[in-house]
């Protein structure tokens, strides 16, 4: 065979065993034929060691054995053992041996790079366990495997590692920070590293921001038409206090920066107070908080006020100090933004009580709390409409004939059979109105104050959940993953 790649053991190691075959005419036209559609760490593998040019075609699995059996009949039983291939596909383990010359894991270090980035992963993970080192990837929220590799070479992954993110290499009893600056084509990509020692080596994670996509526009966040209307208004007030809420991965960040991006012009002075300051953006003056040398949100904001701003943003209250200073500064002629890690939009306020904030200077200074999470969306490329089942209904606690066509994805090779490709946000604005401001003065409890918003018209995160079902943007099951019934 001409391709020199496809040698026996490769077939037998990685296409064999996962029902994938080349096409009679591979040679021409790098196709392989599967039965099923290949899993995101089968394609990774052949890919690397075929080419990225290989495509994927999904056949029967009567195709698939004539291939297969064509093919071992073409290709000489020149081999070996497939046992004695590598399990990751990154070439032969004898090449990891010599841990010295750092050629091989730095290509492999880079081409896990290029995987987590062509799935669109916002973290990779690599985690050692007793016999392997595994490298997950963080896709639409959810954790993915895309790598197992021999354990011998996890010190020198995670050295290299750091290496990169100018870490001390030989400290490994600690925990460290540090950041990748990468670039690959015409993107800019800033990786957050983070070392954590464990019993059976240091876990790596990484987190990545594409400096490169910097453009958030409001509108693109998926934010219902009456909310975005709403939020907008509030965000042009001159003063006052508004905070998103949510937990870890919830986009908080990326709307305030869309806020931020809304609302800045020459007229406006905006000072942020970031932990740490994920994208830059022109004309914006950022601030990186750093405890180790005093600057923390509390300090960072008392200097910040000195400082003539009009707008502030400060990456997240918690403590009572920054939560003092944020409510003085928007009782004192500025505009407030900052985040809180709560439920929903009502209990922002008893979070900000119970760091022993009065009341009355909450509901004096607060004008919106909005709260936030990220759905997956149906792939587009392989959606198809099906029925609301009857036990679907159920646990939704809806009608069945309500919902009589949402959407559903088959799986294909864009989204690595999933189902689903990218994310969008459900949203919870809560307004300030009079009856409001009152209940919050008088230390009326969270609940209270939900059902005084739904009454003046606030959409809970599950209803709009339920509105982005219908319109068939996601499925019942991230519904209930993300939301919970009130």
């Amino acid at each position: 065979m001409e391709n020199a790649h496809l040698t026996l053991p490769v077939f037998s190691q990685l296409l064999e065993p996962e029902g994938i075959a080349p096409a009679q005419n591979f040679n021409e036209s790098l196709e392989l034929v599967c039965n099923r559609v290949p899993s995101i760490e089968s394609r990774a593998k052949v890919r690397f060691v075929i080419g990225d040019d290989v495509r994927f075609r999904i056949g029967n699995t009567d195709e698939v054995a004539r291939l297969t059996k064509h093919w071992r009949a073409e290709l000489s039983p020149e081999i070996a053992d497939p046992d004695d291939a590598f399990v990751s596909g990154f070439g032969d383990e004898d090449e990891f041996s010599d841990l010295d010359s750092e050629a091989p894991i730095i290509r492999l270090v880079n081409h896990l790079f290029a995987r987590a980035l062509d799935l669109n992963a916002s973290d990779i993970h690599f985690e050692p366990t007793e016999n392997h080192l595994e490298v997950r990837c963080r896709v639409d929220g959810i954790m993915t495997r895309i790598e197992k590799l021999p354990i011998k070479i996890q010190s020198a992954v995670a050295s290299r590692l750091k290496l990169m993110a100018k870490m001390d290499i030989g400290e490994k009893r600690l925990p460290q920070d540090g950041r990748i600056d990468y670039r690959v084509g015409d993107r800019e990509l800033d990786m957050r590293v983070s070392t954590l020692p464990g019993v059976l080596g240091e876990s790596v994670v990484l987190r990545i921001l594409d400096r490169s996509d910097l453009s958030i526009e409001l509108a693109d966040l998926g934010m219902p038409e009456k909310v975005l209307k709403d939020y907008t208004r509030v965000i042009s007030q001159p003063h006052g206090l508004i905070l998103i809420t949510g937990p870890t991965g919830s986009g908080k960040t990326t709307t305030l920066y869309g806020t931020l991006e809304k609302i800045h012009d020459e007229k406006h002075k905006i000072v942020t107070l970031e932990d740490p300051v994920e994208y830059q953006l022109d004309g914006i003056t950022q601030i990186q908080v750093n405890p180790r040398i005093g600057l923390d949100f509390a300090s960072g904001l008392r200097s910040i006020v000195r400082q003539d701003p009009d707008i502030l943003m400060i990456g997240e209250i918690r403590d009572h100090e920054t939560a003092e200073i944020a409510i003085e500064s928007a009782l004192t002629g500025h505009l407030v933004f900052s985040t809180l890690h709560t439920n929903d939009a009502a209990g922002a306020v008893t979070r900000m009580q119970d760091m022993g904030v009065e009341s009355y200077l909450i509901s004096s200074s607060l004008l919106g709390i909005q709260a936030q999470r990220l759905v997956r969306r149906v792939c587009t490329d392989c959606a198809e409409d099906v029925a609301l089942t009857e036990d679907e209904a159920n646990v939704l606690d809806v009608k069945q004939q309500d919902y009589p066509e949402i959407k559903r994805g088959a799986g294909c090779e864009r989204c690595g059979g999933t189902g689903y490709r990218g994310r969008v946000g459900l949203y919870e604005l809560l307004l300030m109105s009079d009856e409001i401001r009152h209940l919050i003065t008088s230390g009326a409890d969270a609940n209270v104050i939900r059902q005084q918003g739904v009454k003046e018209g606030m959409k809970t995160l599950r209803e709009d959940a339920l509105e982005k079902l219908r319109s068939g943007l996601t499925t019942p099951e991230e519904v209930v993953r993300v939301t919970r019934a009130v």
